[in-house]
């Protein structure tokens, strides 16, 4: 008989032992941020374009002046001389080397193309 009072206090003690009992868990989450990503920004510069040089020939002749003058020659005056034409200076560097300069429209030598402001005097 006492071997049935034993194995009821022994009951009771696994009964307490097997009974839930409040369990502490402690859960830890450890997240790493991912690495920064490298970025890297490649700028294509353009290829230059390719030089083009265009080449023009020109080939300007001058006619020569007529020796016994015109009358639609404006250095000729008109007087009809006939002692010869009126000098031509392709710019003023030329009259000034001839000593020519300055030049009034009616002289000989005087051109249009020499008188920039139109005023009537050529190489001032």
């Amino acid at each position: 008989m006492g071997g049935a009072a034993q194995s009821s206090g022994s009951d009771a003690e696994a009964a307490a032992k097997s009974s839930p009992a409040p369990a502490v868990t402690a859960t830890v989450t450890h997240t790493t941020a991912p690495e920064p990503a490298v970025t890297e920004t490649v700028t294509a510069s353009p290829k230059p374009a390719p030089t083009v040089t265009k080449t023009r020939t020109i080939e300007v002749t001058v006619a020569p002046e007529d020796p016994a003058g015109s009358a639609d020659d404006p250095g000729s005056g008109g007087s009809g001389s006939g002692g010869g034409s009126s000098p031509y200076y392709a710019n003023c560097t030329a009259v000034r080397t001839a000593g020519a300069a300055p030049i009034h429209r009616g002289e000989p030598g005087y051109g249009r193309h020499l008188d920039r402001d139109g005023d009537g005097v050529a190489c001032e």
